[in-house]
C-alpha cells in the first residue's frame, strides 16, 4: 500500500464509513480526518456524528453545510438542461455527488491531507463518481477506496470488526434496505426490490404519502420563474433551497414524485430503486411548461439533445468536463427568456400545469385561434408545403418514371 500521512475521509457515520476509519489507521499508519457534507440528509443523520467519528479514531471531524450551493449551483443548472435518466430518474444521487466531492477536496488541502478516501463499493456509479472529480480537482491526491482493498464483504464482518475493537456503532444487522438521501431525493435500494417480480411495499417509501392515501381534494401551488430558476413559490420570494423544502411538504403531502426503476449502472450492473422526488418533480414540471410558451421548435429540439446528453454526463460523474460545462451554458442561454408564472395542480401522486403564462410567450390566441381571425392566410400553407416536401415529391417522380 502507498505510504500516506493524512487521508480526508467522506464520513456518513453509517457502518461502512465507521469501520472504514480503523481500517485505515490500521492498514496505512496514518491520520484520519472525517469530512460531513450536509446535502440535506436530515437531522437525524447528523446527530451526534462528530462524535461518532472522533470516537471511531478520526483526529478530527469537519462539517460543511452544502445546502444551500447544491440546490443552487447544482440542481437548479441541472434543471435547465431537463437532464433525466433513462426517462425517469432525476439524478437525486448523481446531483450530489460532485459538491460532495468538491468540498471534501477542499477540506483535504486546506488540513494538508496527501490522501482522499470514500466508502463506495466496487458495484456502484459513486465510486466513479467520486473518483472522476478527485481526478478533475487534485489528481496530485492519492485516492484510497477500502471497499476495493479488504476482505470485509458483509455487514456480519463490518459489526464484528467494530465489536473486537470496543468502537460503539448504531448498526445493527436488522437493517435491510439501503437508502440514500439529500435535500433532492430519497433513494431506496435492496430487500424486496432485489427481486423485480415483487411489488415494492410500504417500508420502500420514506418521504411520501401513497397516492391511494393521499387527500381527495387537489391543492394548487404557484410557481414563479426567472431566467429558468423558481424564485418565488405561492407569491413568497424563496431562496433555492427553502423553495425546495417547501415544494417537497406539499408535494410528499400528494404523493408527487415516486418512481420504481430498473436502470442502467455505468458499471454495467442493472438496479432497481425505489425513488422518491417530490419537490424536483413539481420544479421540473414547473420549468417545463414555461419553456412550451417561450422556446421555439428548433430551440426546444435543441434542449431537448441537452437533457438527453447532461443526464449521462452527470449519472455517470462527468461535472467538471469541459463538454458538462458547454452543455450547462448552452442551457442557461435558452433559459434566459424563460419567466413566467405556473400553477400546478397536485392530487394522487400527480403533478399537473394547469396555467401558465410567460412575458416571452411565443403563444398567439390570434394565431392559434379555431375561430375566424385577420392574421393567417390558409392559402399560404400551401406553398410551404409543396417546398418542405419536395425532396419526398422529386425522389417519388423518379420511382414512377423507374
Amino acid at each position: 500500500m502507498s505510504k500516506v500521512n493524512k487521508v480526508v475521509l467522506a464520513y456518513s457515520g453509517g457502518l461502512d464509513t465507521s469501520a472504514i476509519i480503523p481500517w485505515l489507521k490500521e492498514n496505512y499508519d496514518c491520520e484520519v480526518v472525517a469530512f460531513v457534507a450536509d446535502v440535506g440528509q436530515g437531522e437525524a443523520e447528523l446527530e451526534g456524528i462528530e462524535e461518532k467519528a472522533l470516537a471511531s479514531g478520526a483526529s478530527a471531524c469537519y462539517i460543511a453545510d452544502l445546502k444551500e450551493e447544491m440546490v443552487k449551483d447544482y440542481i437548479y443548472p441541472s434543471l435547465k438542461t431537463g437532464a433525466v435518466y433513462e426517462g425517469k430518474y432525476l439524478l437525486g444521487t448523481s446531483m450530489a455527488r460532485p459538491i460532495i466531492a468538491k468540498a471534501q477536496v477542499e477540506c483535504a488541502l486546506e488540513v494538508g491531507a496527501d490522501a482522499l478516501c470514500h466508502g463506495c463499493t466496487g458495484k456502484g456509479n459513486d465510486q466513479v463518481r467520486f473518483e472522476s472529480a478527485y481526478a478533475a480537482l487534485a489528481p496530485q491526491l492519492t485516492v484510497i477506496a477500502p471497499w476495493r482493498e479488504w476482505d470485509l464483504r458483509s455487514r456480519e464482518a463490518l459489526l464484528d470488526y467494530l465489536a473486537e475493537r470496543q468502537i460503539p456503532t448504531t448498526a445493527t444487522l436488522e437493517k435491510i434496505y439501503s437508502r440514500d438521501a439529500n435535500a433532492w431525493h430519497i433513494s431506496t435500494e435492496g430487500g424486496v426490490l432485489e427481486d423485480t417480480w415483487n411489488q415494492s411495499n410500504e417500508l420502500c417509501w420514506v418521504w411520501t404519502k401513497d397516492p391511494e392515501d393521499a387527500p381527495n381534494t387537489p391543492e394548487q401551488v404557484s410557481v414563479q420563474i426567472e431566467k429558468g430558476e423558481i424564485v418565488a413559490v405561492d407569491g413568497k420570494a424563496m431562496s433555492p433551497y427553502e423553495a425546495l423544502v417547501y415544494l417537497n411538504e406539499k408535494g410528499a403531502e400528494h404523493g408527487v414524485g415516486r418512481i420504481d426503476i430498473v436502470e442502467n449502472r455505468l458499471v454495467g450492473i442493472k438496479s432497481r430503486g425505489c425513488y422518491e422526488t417530490p419537490g424536483g418533480t413539481i420544479m421540473m414540471e414547473a420549468l417545463r411548461a414555461v419553456e412550451q410558451l417561450v422556446l421555439d421548435k428548433d430551440s426546444f429540439e435543441f434542449r431537448e439533445s441537452i437533457a438527453l446528453k447532461a443526464s449521462h454526463l452527470i449519472y455517470d460523474g462527468r461535472w467538471f468536463t469541459p463538454l458538462c460545462r458547454s452543455l450547462l451554458a448552452a442551457a442557461n442561454e435558452l433559459a434566459q427568456d424563460v419567466n413566467g408564472e405556473v400553477v400546478l395542480k397536485l392530487y394522487k401522486g400527480q403533478v399537473t400545469a394547469v396555467q401558465k403564462r410567460s412575458p416571452n410567450s411565443l403563444y398567439s390566441e390570434e394565431f392559434a385561434t379555431f375561430g375566424e381571425d385577420e392574421v393567417y392566410d390558409h392559402s399560404h400553407a400551401g406553398g410551404f408545403i409543396r417546398l418542405y416536401s419536395l425532396a419526398s415529391r422529386i425522389r417519388a417522380l423518379n420511382e414512377q418514371k423507374k
